[in-house]
């Protein structure tokens, strides 16, 4: 094999590691450039990846001897070589290929790979729960190529991944710097405790002060668990701990590979929260109205989606019961929140207006009178007729 020819697959190996395709993708690589199966386990023997089929279960019953360091052929005949994944003094797994013709010739790929393996493993160092940490952190940084990557990923690491997930994140508030380590530990296992789940594994990402929980939902009922959950995380924390207020923020529920804009909303949410109500209160991203878009800067297809949302309900219910509550809603605002003017540009009773805006605030899940659904209502109408 050229110097030309290593160089290149060198580079391939770099690009899979920094597009966070893990031991998967790496031992994938070595299997297509060799044209032979390949087999990573670690230093306990557990498997971390496989690529090609008709491989055994594990290299170690094939071994001359546990652990063997060099690049050597495998016992019984078997047709294939392994070598140990090192750092330092330190081994860290063993990689082994399988295939017919001439091994020897690949040898410095398989060394090129395990080298890349090995700064894998190591950055994951700490046993399975630093391993399943990593995993958390790839996700929320968008380090993997597909789904399907980090399906496999997590497979290796054994983590179970639901198909939906939800971003919370948590902050302790408090003043007092001698209590904030034990404030951050009560929070994370409290946490911790509330959002397990029986369908898929929750996650924990953990950045400053702030804790960022991966939050499992499958289904929307379990998304909506999770939001009441956290403001009862927040009351109970506080209940225990008087001098300690939790804020935070809760994002969308969206598929696990889109998780970092779940955890932007959640960031989001936890920002308006504290700078609209201060502090220890839960912002949820879904209920925020418009201020998620007027922190973002939203661009117009943004704007239009948050208005088509927002005045949904209102038109379906407008459709369906053949009523005017659209049109009530617009012409209140319009004359200044009269109700006697409004009703007389409707014909109706001022009453009926009455009815209406009780209605409107039941189907919109708001107060008319609170300025912060009313900002997110009037944004949405003022929208609506500028794009329409």
């Amino acid at each position: 094999m050229t110097a030309d020819e290593l160089v290149a697959f060198a580079e391939e190996l770099a690009r899979v590691a920094a597009a966070g395709g893990g031991c998967k993708a790496l031992a994938d690589a070595l299997a297509r450039r060799g044209a032979v199966g390949v087999l990573v386990e670690d230093a306990d023997w557990r498997h971390l990846a496989a690529s090609g089929s008709r491989l055994p279960s594990s290299a170690r019953p094939l071994l001359h001897e546990s652990g063997a360091a060099g690049y050597t052929p495998l016992a019984n005949a078997h047709a294939g070589r392994t070598m140990a994944i090192v750092t330092g003094e330190k081994r860290l797994g063993q990689i082994s290929i399988f295939g017919e013709g001439d091994l020897d010739r690949l040898e410095h790929l398989v060394r090129l790979t395990a080298g890349a393996i090995a700064v894998e493993l190591a950055r994951e160092q700490g046993g399975q729960p630093g391993r399943r940490r990593a995993f958390w952190e790839r996700l929320a940084t968008q380090a993997y190529v597909d789904a399907s990557a980090a399906r496999d990923d997590a497979a290796s690491r054994g983590i179970t991944l639901a198909s939906h997930y939800l971003a919370v994140a948590l902050e302790p508030e408090t003043s007092d710097e001698r209590t904030a380590a034990a404030d951050q530990s009560a929070l994370r296992d409290a946490a911790l405790q509330t959002f397990r789940s029986g369908e898929g594994d929750a996650g924990l990402w953990e950045r400053g002060a702030t804790l960022f929980f991966f939050v499992p939902a499958a289904r929307e009922v379990e998304a909506a668990n999770a939001r009441t959950a956290s403001g009862l995380l927040a009351r109970s924390l506080t209940k225990k701990h008087p001098h300690l207020r939790v804020g935070g923020g809760v994002g969308s529920r969206v598929p696990f590979i889109d998780l970092p804009t779940s955890l932007a909303q959640a960031r989001d949410a936890l920002t308006i929260s504290r700078r609209l109500y201060g502090c220890g209160r839960i912002g949820v991203h879904d209920e925020l109205g418009a201020y998620p878009l007027l922190l973002s800067g939203a661009d117009a297809p943004a704007l239009r989606g948050f208005s088509a949302r927002t005045l949904a309900p209102l038109r379906a219910y407008d459709d369906k019961h053949q009523t005017e509550l659209e049109r009530t809603l617009r012409l209140y605002f319009e004359v200044g929140e009269n109700v006697k003017t409004a009703a007389e540009r409707l014909s109706v009773h001022r009453h009926t207006v009455f009815y209406r805006l009780r209605q409107i605030s039941e189907i919109c899940a708001c107060k008319l009178d609170d300025p912060h659904d009313q900002l997110t209502l009037r944004m949405a109408i003022a929208i609506d007729a500028l794009t329409n």
